[in-house]
């Protein structure tokens, strides 16, 4: 499912399983979509559906079940010990938690700092510390704030190190995990327009990860909809919010607030049922228990992702 010109990632039936007592846990269950160049592909979609799976199995911070993941042309899953390190310099993640992914016990100095010592970047003490001093210009941190530990900082503060630390390697491609989901509202919007400033200067890729279909409208070009582990549309961000097809896809629209009173007699789609079960989950559409179109075919055999409208690819059957 690839229709991009030169795609800078291209993920083909990525698997992610993991073995628990009562079977195979279907967290990512072959998924494929690319990406463009300093383009952001949105993921959303309920709690536990898989997409910080996906994001980590991506960059190799996961072990792959089964599957390709092509960046630049390359499958990095057939990458040695080596050549994953030189990898990950051009893949980083910013973490969801803005606390607990900071060693409380490193300063800002320290905390920005650590990549470009491990990887050896500067033998020069003075030029690391420019670098790191040039970071944290570009995340928004002032230069006070260099010797201040994490809990000294709200969570803005502690977000902005986090990027500072993503963008300490010269990174093309970054994870975005949730990095706005535990911060205040005007704190998510100072983060999410310094995101898309340093994408317009460095031509950054972005997967950014949430659950929020409002700011997932604002920062993505496209939008993935995942559900129970597999990708059940994706389309340009515009279309999916003008033209939704899945009946999942509707319903989480219907579910965004809308700040006005006339929004009152707007009819919401309420999701009834149980979540299907991703131990060893059976044929069909995962959907289909709290789906209202549910018809018999829905639960027989394979689904398919297929291209209904230009660049507009959905997995339902009201659609074969």
């Amino acid at each position: 499912m690839t229709n991009e010109a030169n795609p800078i990632l291209e993920v083909k039936n990525l698997k992610k399983y993991f073995k628990t007592g009562k079977g195979m846990l279907h967290a990512v269950d072959d998924v494929s979509f690319s990406i463009r160049k300093g383009t952001t592909l949105g993921v959303v979609g309920e709690s536990g559906c898989g997409k910080s799976t996906l994001g980590r199995t991506i960059i190799r911070l996961e072990p792959f079940t089964d599957g390709a993941v092509y960046y630049e042309g390359e499958n990095v899953f057939e990458y040695n010990k080596k050549q994953v390190r030189e990898f990950r310099k051009k893949m980083q993640l910013i973490f969801q938690d803005p606390y607990s992914s900071l060693n409380p016990r490193n300063t800002v100095y320290q905390l920005i700092a650590e990549q470009l010592v491990v990887n050896k970047v500067y033998k020069d003490k003075a030029d690391l510390e420019n670098r790191v001093r040039e970071l944290m210009d570009i995340a928004g941190l002032a230069p006070r704030l260099v010797n201040s530990y994490p809990h000294e900082l709200d969570g803005g503060r502690r977000q902005r190190i986090g990027l500072a630390r993503a963008l300490s390697m010269n990174p093309s491609f970054i994870v975005c995990d949730e990095p706005v989901s535990a911060l205040d509202v005007s704190i998510q919007a100072q983060i999410l327009n310094l995101l898309m400033d340093l994408q317009d200067q460095m031509g950054l890729t972005y997967m950014f990860i949430t659950h929020d279909l409002s700011v997932v409208k604002h920062i993505s070009d496209e939008i993935a909809v995942l559900y129970v582990g597999q990708l059940i549309e994706k389309a340009p961000s515009d279309e999916l919010f003008k033209n939704p097809l899945h009946p999942y896809t509707k319903m989480l629209l219907s579910a965004i607030p809308v700040p006005s009173l006339e929004s009152r007699s707007r009819k919401k789609e309420i999701i009834k049922g149980e979540v299907t079960n991703p131990i060893d989950p059976k044929p069909g559409c995962r959907f289909a228990s709290r789906c209202k179109y549910c018809m018999s075919k829905c639960t027989e055999g394979d689904m398919e992702l297929k291209e209904i409208e230009k660049d507009h690819f959905v997995m339902c059957r009201l659609f074969d």
